[in-house]
């Protein structure tokens, strides 16, 4: 703690947990006046060469002057900031303000000198850099705006750090030393390293939790069944490649193994190192182990355990508590309350999780925060039998329980470049940082498809277990946010699915027409249907008629995609009388030979009961599209049990001492994410040998079919991966935010200035609101008070007939059908009379709040809003005013900054949008002056967060120009922005 002669209290919010580039995490904080033994002990184990570096010369140790100038700090003008691990300094970083000549100073001075040291055996970890980007916003902060930092120039390492920020730089060499200066507002390139930097750390630490080495299964029960066992017999069964061990304090001093697997009473009893360590014990317990585990170096940990946030206010505290430890020691964790993790690599094989069967290995990576929802995907993927079926195979599955550290956004940054992921699925109950989501989701489905779907969509409040930031954005609205950001966003897990196996078995489609051919009349006009009802453009299906063979299925697939007109084929097949497995084989093998011909273009197959053509369209072990087979026949995995278990089919296993299940009870309790524990079937060998069948491989060099059981499944998933395919063409040329020579953004922050000076958050009047938006070129039809007749006929002199008379009062503004709304009001008479007919409706003036305005060209009615979400940031969305808006919800949405580009899509985004372009004959409306006012609230809000909500209702959209005839404004302190300050782990 500071003493009192301190200027300022100590600026807790500095704290911040960090991932190096290795993966692991650090602790930064402020170095305090109780650090006086730290700092020693940190110096003592920094070389000579490094301490050479700092001071210029040689200095062994510090002295008691050093010691106390290095502990006390005001926190403004003197700021030292640490690294920890362990509750131990690895790195120092510090600042003095100085002025002119660079004596120390206070403010104004806006100039700091910056230095560091980092421990040798840290060095190479990234920390000096993560330690930069927190003093240079600690320095922002406290009013700084430049730093400066004089090196050696065989200090090429912390030259480097420097140099690689991305901060706007200026060297000089003189004396024999190299003085950087740079400014410390961010850059576009300065963001862009942090991000990089950021990828690489974050995607490093959930490697190290699913490539470990070595895995240690805490909690394992001496006796069979139970979690633990079951975890360690899974690890075991999946060929696991690394170390394992099974650990329990329990064990009899003289117990070497269980199972074949080495036994320890501690994981410091192990001898080697452990990376992962899954542990399963109660809740209470967990503390102690995950000490045992820091002390020993453990990298990472998998809790299954409950009884955390998932059990209410105490367990939430005791959730903090867990994550704040681990951290402490460098380690990261998946759960509490986990199902497991599991990678079907051959290098891994890794099944460090509640799931029986190691699922077969492919190219779809999966994510669930619900352990149900979790085995539900496994077993959909691995059955061939039901919904969408054949032989399907997964990468990578995180199942993230409580989702207290490692998140969504960290296997996102782990799959954008996994050379073994094509395909990522995601199942989310809720997002904790949509900033950063919607980042990160924008980068990876430029490279590989994400498709997401989204659990307790409408219940308004996360699941219990999960603690978030809330957002005030309706479901609808962040749905239409990751569509922007490439997310293709479904409805169910069944949807999911058939999204998944179309992405990752076939290319993506050209274009939106889709030719239609089958052995079916009425299957192929039930999937002409389901093509126009997603928007799609069917050619006429085509009848092969029931009497169709193989060899009839082959040249009509061939010829559909040899036509120039068709972008995708979606083949109906029923059964015929007479057709057996023989029959399905050599119908999959046609299509897949023609297929093989154009690879270029989709195709899908809508079955009906079709088991045996299901399983040989899909007969592979790889979801990989046109993956190469082996040029020698390779043995076929067995089939899956018929009696494989599902979520509504649980058996828990017995209980036993130190493994009672992660919260004690056998039984799922309310709240627990992860999916009761199944039986633990050992699986059989393989057969040496079977008979050729539907489920062999097919030849090298064909591809993979997915079939589905309905048209409409199929068509739905073929049209989601239209639209990304459309959205990938889209964001090679996302188009840029254009600059207006009339905004005048120094006025404006002038204005925002001095409104704000009188209150934390207020409304601006109308005067005041079209002074603001004038300012950047937004320009409102002035509506002129009328409190009586009088003085509404004055004001209609003033603006010249014809006018309008508008109630304003809340109940009625914008609500033209409820008759509080007159309009092309010619003269004085018919301006009385209406103001008569008004206040004997409605009211009393000082009830209606009538106004006059001037009428507007005609045009179509269109509303513009601008709001900023604390957790999804700002939002730009549009719609046609009235009942459009209001009861059928039709509004678009994009995030802020928009470019040209997205504005053009946004206003053709509703459903209503025809009636902006000429439907029915109408004419069509100026869009490009839509489009311009959309840049420029766009523009207002990106440059000033004060603007925390705009409203322009109505915007008349005539066929030239627009006129916004009424607007609000509404100002407050920005919210804080946690994507542009630097990198930190989410507390919650």
């Amino acid at each position: 703690m500071q003493t009192s002669s301190d200027r300022h209290e100590y600026p807790a919010h500095w704290e911040a947990d960090v991932v190096l580039r290795d993966g692991g995490t650090a602790r930064v904080r402020p170095i305090t006046v109780d650090d006086a033994e730290r700092l020693v002990s940190f110096y003592e184990q920094v070389s000579d060469e490094s301490k050479y570096y700092r001071f210029f010369a040689p200095y062994p140790r510090l002295s008691a002057k050093d010691v106390h100038r290095f502990t006390h700090h005001d926190f403004v003008d003197r700021v030292g900031l640490a690294a920890t691990v362990g509750g131990e300094f690895i790195a120092t970083v510090r600042y003095d303000r100085i002025g002119a000549g660079g004596t120390p100073a206070s403010a104004p001075a806006d100039e700091a000198e910056v230095a560091f040291l980092v421990q040798d055996a840290h060095q190479g970890r990234g920390v000096a850099s993560a330690l930069l980007e927190h003093i240079a916003a600690v320095a922002r902060e406290r009013g700084i705006r430049r730093f400066a930092a004089e090196v050696l120039p065989a200090n090429t390492k912390m030259i480097k750090v420097f140099m690689d920020a991305g901060y706007t730089q200026k060297r000089s060499f003189e004396d024999g030393v190299v003085r950087l200066e740079f400014g410390l507002e961010p850059t576009d390139r300065s963001l862009a390293v942090q991000y990089a930097r950021e990828q690489r750390a974050e995607a490093r630490s959930v490697q190290r939790l699913l490539q470990p080495g070595s895995v240690a299964v805490i909690g394992t029960g001496r006796t069979p069944g139970g979690v633990g066992r079951s975890i360690l017999g899974n690890v075991g069964d999946a060929g696991y490649t690394g170390r394992l061990y099974a650990v329990n304090s329990a064990f009899p001093e003289d117990l070497k193994e269980i199972d074949g697997v080495p036994a320890r009473r501690s994981v410091r009893e192990i001898e080697g190192p452990v990376d992962l360590a899954v542990v399963t014990v109660p809740a209470e317990r967990v503390p102690e182990v995950v000490t045992d585990c820091g002390e020993h170096g453990v990298q990472g940990l998998v809790v299954i355990s409950a009884g955390y946030a998932d059990s209410g206010p105490d367990g939430r505290e005791r959730q903090r508590a867990l994550v704040r430890q681990a951290r402490s020691y460098g380690m990261r964790i998946i759960g509490p309350n986990a199902f497991g993790v599991i990678n079907t690599s051959p290098r891994v094989r890794l099944n460090a999780s509640l799931a029986p069967e190691m699922p077969r290995p492919g190219r779809i990576g999966l994510f669930a925060q619900s352990g149900a929802i979790g085995i539900a995907l496994l077993s959909r993927l691995h059955r061939r039998g039901g919904g969408v079926t054949g032989v399907t195979g997964v990468s990578t599955f995180v199942s993230s329980g409580n989702r207290a550290d490692v998140s969504g956004n960290d296997v996102l940054q782990y799959w954008y470049d996994d050379p073994e992921t094509d395909v990522a699925l995601m199942y989310l109950e809720s997002i904790g940082n949509p900033r950063k989501f919607t980042r990160l989701a924008r980068r990876t489905a430029a490279v590989k498809p994400l498709v997401v779907v989204q659990g307790a969509r409408h219940g308004g409040v996360a699941p219990q277990g999960h603690a978030v930031r809330a957002t005030r954005l309706p479901h609808a609205t962040v749905s239409a946010l990751l569509r922007q950001a490439g997310v293709i966003r479904v409805d169910t897990i069944t949807d999911l699915v058939d999204a998944g196996l179309l992405l990752a078995r076939q290319p993506l489609p050209p274009g939106p027409r889709v030719a239609i051919l089958g052995n079916s009349e009425s299957l192929g006009l039930l999937t002409y249907d389901a093509c126009l009802s997603e928007g799609l453009r069917p050619q006429p299906p085509l009848d092969l008629t029931t009497a169709a063979s193989a060899d009839d299925f082959h040249r009509a697939l061939s010829r559909a995609l040899a036509d120039d007109t068709c972008d995708a084929v979606v083949v109906t097949a029923i059964p015929t009388v007479g057709e057996g497995s023989a029959g399905d084989a050599a119908l999959a093998a046609a299509l897949r030979s023609a297929a093989a011909a154009v690879p270029a273009k989709p195709v899908l197959v809508v079955h009906v009961e079709l088991g045996g053509l299901a399983e040989a369209l899909s007969a592979a072990a790889s979801t990989a599209p046109q993956a190469p087979q082996p040029t020698e026949p390779q043995p076929t995995e067995p089939a899956p049990a018929q009696t494989e278990p599902t979520p509504t089919e649980p058996r828990t296993p017995p209980a036993e001492a130190e493994d009672t299940g992660p919260a004690g009870p056998r039984t799922p309790e309310a709240g627990d994410r992860r999916a009761p524990v199944p039986p633990h079937p050992r699986p059989a060998a393989p057969a040496a040998s079977h008979p050729a069948g539907p489920a062999d491989p097919p030849p090298e060099g064909t591809r993979l079919i997915p079939a589905y059981p309905a048209a409409e499944r199929a068509v739905r998933a073929l049209a989601q991966a239209v639209s990304y395919a459309q959205w990938r063409r889209d964001a090679a040329d996302p188009g840029k935010v254009p600059e207006y020579e009339d905004i005048d953004e120094r006025g404006a922050a002038e204005l925002i200035a001095g409104h704000l000076a009188r209150g934390q958050g207020l409304a601006l009047g109308d005067e005041e609101t079209c002074e603001l938006l004038g300012r950047y070129g937004i320009h409102v039809h002035r509506a002129l008070p009328a409190p009586t007749p009088d003085d509404a006929v004055a004001a209609a002199r003033a603006l010249g007939y014809p006018v309008a008379l508008k109630a304003t009062a809340p109940h009625l503004r914008h609500r033209a059908d409820l008759g509080g709304v007159r309009l092309d009001l010619a003269d004085e008479e018919q301006l009385r009379r209406a103001y008569a007919e008004l206040t004997e409706l409605f009211g009393t003036p000082a009830e209606l709040r009538p106004v006059v305005q001037g009428m507007a060209p005609r045009g179509v009615d269109t509303v513009v809003r601008a709001v900023i979400d604390p957790a999804a940031g700002a939002v730009l969305s549009f719609g046609l005013a009235g009942a459009a808006t209001q009861l059928l919800g039709d509004m678009g949405h994009r995030l802020i900054p928009v470019t040209d580009r997205e504005a053009t899509s946004l206003i053709r985004s509703v459903r209503t949008a025809p009636l902006l372009f000429g439907w029915r004959g109408s004419a069509p409306v100026d869009s490009a002056a839509l489009e311009e006012l959309l840049l420029r609230v766009s523009r207002l809000v990106d440059d000033h967060p004060e603007v925390v909500a705009v409203t322009l209702e109505p915007v008349v959209v005539a066929p030239r120009g627009l006129s916004v005839l009424s607007a609000s404004v509404r100002l407050a302190p920005p919210p804080a922005r946690d994507d542009l300050g630097p990198r930190t782990l989410p507390a919650y």
